[in-house]
């Protein structure tokens, strides 16, 4: 009998009125039945959060963070399962799901800490006339309900980078996770619930999203929305919000700037990796490389052999370096975008095709950069490789984007690197490491169309709190 899920509202499991069937990306085959909640299950979630914000601003630190360190346990129990359901329901290869959920435990335990470590400061008062004998503090208050929308391509960590520092920091969450991707929102309901949250404290909703989602960016009783996903939603949550803060994870079309006398052998697995982790449907994914002219032929040859060794198959194959596209409509799309490139002029020099729902990785050299594979975010295991004269060349073709979430350059060169570090115009600059790297501590956001605010607990627990000032007069 397929899985049948319920929503999960103030902490128990509810019915839903409707419900959809969820399919794998890989294979077609009917994993789930999921509720596409109504506005009225969306209404008694957000009710839900509201009431138990008085109980959760209440909670103390090491209580919020007993609750996280239990939860993470609970996720490393249940580690082999929780990546299972990442890849049957994402078609994330298995290896690349462990890797998720290894990343996710970390997180919550990074929120656990930040919970432990949320403070203000003293102010000197007496530094302006009339501040004499005054004594002033500040202390961070949570904002109270958060809407989370949460993407696909890591249902589980890019959950915890919006659940974790909203717990820790004593708010309540109504989440909605991506359509394709549920089934981890709900293992997270059920872990959370073990762990000992309270009941209300996270409700999590599936269904449309001009139904879930918009109801959560409008209604007036949540006082944040954080989102991740792409620019257009990202800009129409922005103008429904109104006052309430929002946080926005973008788009990108991560770019690396290859300088002249780097040792190629040395970078190729990791441009690699970068370039076709997860199918590419990465935010930060390698997607233009610019290659110093003398490094060049050589980059080329070495990056197009280490693709083609990359073994497209199953999620569920241990040995699968790449799978399924998220939908058949997104191989559609980029073979398109592929076929458009070249016709003007792009040369593909390995991969270009698709075998079922899996594009195979693929490689341009000479993509102009109009072309939707260079401007746009291709969001698929697809590469470009272009010849540059100088690192300042490749800076102006890396800032000539939408975007801006991270960019990477390898030299060997310090002034070089620090002058890229100054002229680049992203959220964060990797020297000598491609954009996709992340660790979960770090502040992660992005300029321009890549979005507004920042990720990493730290940073996330600072978005989803609120300064008050007091001030004690002795006088």
């Amino acid at each position: 009998m397929m899985n049948k899920k319920s929503l999960f509202i103030n902490g128990e499991w509810v019915e839903a009125t409707e419900y959809v069937t969820l399919t794998s990306p890989y294979s077609g085959e009917a994993i789930a039945q999921i509720p596409a909640a109504t506005e009225a299950e969306v209404d008694a979630a957000i009710e839900a959060a509201y009431q138990a914000r008085d109980k959760m601003r209440a909670l103390p630190a090491h209580a919020r963070a007993a609750i996280l360190e239990k939860l993470a346990s609970l996720m490393e129990e249940r580690a082999e399962e929780a990546a299972r359901i990442i890849a049957r329901e994402a078609a994330k290869p298995i290896a690349t799901a462990k890797g998720e959920v290894a990343r996710t435990i970390q997180t919550y335990k990074f929120a656990a800490e930040e919970a432990k470590r949320i403070h203000g400061e003293t102010l000197p008062l007496d530094a302006a006339p009339g501040g004499e004998k005054r004594v002033a503090y500040t202390v961070r208050e949570p904002l109270g309900v958060i809407g989370a929308i949460t993407p696909f391509n890591f249902p589980l960590n890019l959950v915890a980078h919006k659940v974790g520092p909203a717990i820790a920091s004593g708010n309540t969450v109504v989440l909605k996770p991506a359509a394709q991707t549920p089934l981890s929102a709900y293992f997270l309901a059920e872990l959370l619930q073990e762990a000992g949250l309270p009941a209300g404290a996270l409700n999590v909703v599936t269904g449309s999203g001009r139904v879930v989602g918009d109801r959560i960016v409008t209604d007036e009783r949540v006082q944040m929305v954080t989102f991740t996903g792409s620019p257009a939603v990202g800009i129409g949550i922005r103008n429904k919000a109104g006052l309430k803060r929002v946080t926005l994870e973008l788009g990108s079309n991560a770019a690396v700037i290859i300088d002249k006398g780097v040792d190629i052998s040395k970078i190729i697995a990791r441009c690699v990796q970068g370039a076709f982790a997860f199918q590419g449907q990465v935010c930060i994914s390698l997607q233009r490389v610019y290659v110093h002219e003398d490094l060049y032929e050589e980059f080329a040859a070495a990056f197009v052999e280490a693709s083609q060794r990359l073994i497209v198959g199953d999620p569920l194959d241990p040995n699968t370096d790449v799978s399924a596209l998220i939908s058949p409509a997104d191989v559609e799309r980029t073979l398109a975008w592929i076929d458009e490139a070249k016709q003007r002029g792009a040369r593909v020099i390995t991969g270009g095709q698709a075998e079922g729902n899996a594009l195979l990785p693929t490689v341009l050299l000479d993509a102009d950069p109009a072309l939707k594979v260079s401007c746009q975010e291709v969001f698929a295991p697809i590469v470009l490789i272009n010849k540059i004269a100088s690192v300042e060349e490749g800076i102006a073709l890396v800032n000539d984007s939408r975007y801006g979430l991270q960019a990477g350059i390898y030299t060997e060169n310090i002034h070089m690197a620090l002058m890229a570090a100054e002229k680049l115009h992203v959220g964060g600059v990797m020297i000598n490491d491609i954009p996709t790297f992340r660790v979960d501590h770090m502040p992660y956001g992005g300029v321009k169309e890549s979005g507004t605010g920042r990720e990493g607990l730290k940073y996330a627990v600072e978005e989803m709190t609120e300064m008050k000032l007091v001030v004690f007069n002795r006088n």
